[in-house]
């Protein structure tokens, strides 16, 4: 009998071990390989669990992870924009993150009001323009931008965009559906062409001279910035970074994040993921690499957003931001934007 408990119990250790070996974790992200895979493998030696990655548009693994339910692998989700994230929840595609010991370390406004997601950084959404055609002293609130002086001088992604969408959103959250839309509908009579291309062509855009004014978030500036091409460079350093709304509510700012699936089969180690990207080191490493701006205080930017200079953000609930995206959508409509 001694024998057979013994065996029992070397059986068992034996299982227990296995099972062990066998942690892993199924990773959906937005962010493309080179930009998150290092840090994956980083956080699977120090932690032993193997990570699956699968990578892949935004919206496209949103509806991967509706359409596969409870059968699907992913156990956490990885993207860019709280709308998107707020979409992942609004769906019930996600699950409660245990996000107090993070608390003390990021703003509550970069955390979903019921756990359901979390920031991993910030990026900044402001005005990049031709500073030898441009007065920055008539520029200084993206209200400005109604202005007939810029008539025909904008450039800016289309209003399907969800970067244009969040900016929309946060300023229904601040100033209001009314002033907002009166904006709108001014704002879109200056822009110099039909909405095309993404942050980068608005850019090349500027420097072209199809525009004097673009709209584009501060990572694709540093990305071009920092590129090996040296005509990217060259490009990157024709424009000036313009923060708006420095004297009231602020620049408009968003994140990227992540949100444990709904049906995670393996919860507790997409949980100590979401722990692991917020140290120190793993965010000084994601921020810069991203050329996005760290969440957690203390930790150095890039050298290329330094030289942007700083800024006073938005402090304003992200969540709403997500809430008020269908709201923004229908008075960018209204307004014409293509």
């Amino acid at each position: 009998m001694k024998r057979f408990l013994k065996l029992v119990g070397l059986v068992s250790c034996i299982s227990m071990s296995a099972l062990a070996e066998a942690q892993e974790l199924n990773v959906y992200s937005a962010r493309k390989e080179a930009l998150i895979k290092p840090l994956l493998d980083k956080f699977s030696a120090s932690s032993g669990i193997s990570v699956n990655l699968v990578t892949g548009k935004a919206d496209a693994l949103i509806t991967r992870l509706k359409s596969e339910g409870k059968y699907s692998p992913a156990d956490i989700l990885i993207t860019t924009d709280v709308g998107r994230l707020h979409r992942a929840k609004e769906q019930g595609l996600t699950q409660a993150i245990q996000t107090d010991e993070f608390k003390d370390l990021i703003s509550p406004n970069y955390i979903d009001p019921d756990s359901n997601w979390i920031g991993f950084t910030l990026r900044a959404r402001p005005m990049m323009v031709a500073p030898e055609r441009v007065d920055i002293t008539q520029l200084t609130r993206m209200e400005d931008l109604a202005d007939e002086q810029w008539r025909g001088r904008i450039c800016v992604r289309s209003s399907s965009n969800i970067y244009n969408q969040s900016l929309v959103a946060a300023m229904i959250a601040q100033l209001g559906e009314e002033q907002t839309q009166a904006w709108l509908n001014a704002f879109v009579k200056n822009f110099a062409r039909t909405p095309k291309g993404g942050d980068r062509d608005q850019i090349k855009a500027v420097v072209a001279g199809q525009c004097d004014v673009a709209i584009a978030n501060t990572y694709y500036l540093a990305g071009m910035a920092s590129d090996g091409d040296e005509a990217t460079r060259d490009t990157a350093s024709k424009v000036k970074v313009v923060w708006p709304n420095q004297q009231d509510r602020g620049t408009h700012v968003n994140i990227s994040g992540a949100a444990i699936t709904k049906y995670a089969p393996n919860a507790a180690s997409a949980q100590k993921l979401v722990s692991f990207m917020l140290q120190e080191e793993s965010q000084e490493w994601y921020a810069k690499t991203n050329h996005e701006y760290p969440l957690r205080s203390g930790v150095e930017q890039s050298v290329v957003l330094t030289t942007f200079g700083d800024f006073k953000a938005e402090d304003i609930d992200l969540s709403k931001v997500g809430e008020l995206n269908r709201q923004a959508v229908v008075l960018m409509d209204k307004a014409g934007w293509k």
